[in-house]
């Protein structure tokens, strides 16, 4: 079928419509109409020279849409499924088989390759090979295929045009706090950036009853929505003393801290604000060989903690659909970090990310036919 992709080529961090051949499903896969996508730092990052997918590619991995056709031997969804697209893995190798497929032995090609894992491509154009299956979707595209394994069922009543970003942004963040942490009732915990990451990390602490919620950012009017979402209180990194102010704010310190920055002053920052017993959390990192240097002294003197968190540890099967309910009680509005772009304004949608005009955009579909 012939499908509308926005196309990454050699040279360039412009995005390009063009006409794409998607080849019918095997035995276990799926071929999902678009509604909307979001737009993900990690879509953006790999967009700019240096990024490590192949090129030329489709990116995009926060899709949501209807299942319009299945492989033989798919037996979880069915067409005319509304579903959210997540991220691969393997499902055989020693992380997943504990449950920890966000750890999967390989991650790394299987959503950044832009391959299947037989070093085929779903996607080409006039018979040149294009680069595909980023997070097992490439949903920047008006038909994505993925798998079996990463495409989540969603209630039918449920508005599919905002779900896109549980597939990463927001999973991530939320499971930050309930899944990685296990953040409990009282706890305290602090995010330092109110992304989309971080805000859904807020809205997640404010669900579990943190008692002291800590939002950081540069920008007030991010600190504002961090307020309305849930934050008990708010510290501008470019006024405030964050470690001191943190620290009077808990008098002993954070139980958790999320950093979202990737920023590696800042981080070290995240490490000082941490409690006795606290956990340091971070979800992304600066990239080629920078390294984090560890207070030893201070992690070692009351039992602190470091690491890297994937996805927010998320099954997505179940956290999904989890995350669906409590946003249609609302529980979790999500939807008020989203603006949504026709799907042709993708590079627009990309630069208001990158000013910080917007803090999730999403990219809507009109429902275009596609041809045999």
């Amino acid at each position: 079928m012939k499908i509308q992709a926005a196309v990454l080529r050699e040279a360039s961090s412009h995005l390009g419509i063009e006409t794409l051949t998607l080849e019918p499903p095997r035995n276990d896969e799926v071929i999902v109409r678009l509604v909307a996508t979001g737009v993900c730092h990690t879509d953006i990052k790999h967009s700019e020279p240096g990024g490590a997918v192949p090129r030329p590619v489709v990116l995009g991995h926060e899709g949501a849409g209807v299942v319009i056709a299945t492989g033989s031997g798919v037996t979880r969804v069915a067409v005319g499924d509304p579903v959210v697209l997540s991220y691969d893995y393997c499902n055989t190798c020693a992380s997943c088989l504990a449950g920890a497929r966000t750890y999967c032995h390989e991650l790394r090609p299987r959503n950044f390759g832009g391959k299947r894992p037989d070093g085929s491509s779903a996607l080409s154009s006039e018979g040149s090979f294009i680069h595909g299956s980023f997070f097992g979707q490439s949903s920047f595209a008006t038909h994505a295929m993925a798998y079996e394994r990463n495409v989540v069922k969603v209630a039918r009543e449920a508005p599919l045009e905002l779900l896109g970003p549980l597939g990463c942004g927001v999973q991530t963040g939320a499971g930050a706090i309930i899944n990685a942490f296990s953040a409990r009732a009282g706890c305290t915990v602090a995010v330092i950036g109110s992304g989309a990451v971080g805000l859904s990390a807020v809205m997640a602490a404010r669900l579990i009853g943190a008692r002291r919620i800590i939002a950081i950012d540069l920008h007030d009017n991010r600190l504002d929505l961090a307020r309305d979402l849930g934050a008990t209180h708010v510290l501008n990194a470019g006024r405030d003393d964050i470690v001191r102010e943190a620290l009077a704010i808990t008098g002993h310190g954070l139980d958790y801290v999320l950093d979202t920055t990737t920023l590696v002053p800042v981080m070290e920052k995240g490490m000082a604000m941490l409690a006795p017993r606290g956990v340091f959390g971070f979800v992304a990192g600066p990239g080629g060989s920078a390294t984090l240097p560890l207070p030893l002294g201070h992690m070692l003197i009351g039992g602190r903690s470091v690491r890297g968190i994937i996805e927010g540890d998320s099954a997505s099967e179940t956290f999904i659909p989890m995350l669906v309910d409590l946003f249609m009680q609302g529980r979790f509005p999500f939807d008020r970090m989203i603006r949504f772009y026709p799907f042709a304004h993708i590079n627009e949608a990309i630069a208001d990310s990158i000013s910080g005009r917007v803090i999730k955009p999403v990219l809507r579909f009109d429902q275009p036919a596609a041809t045999s």
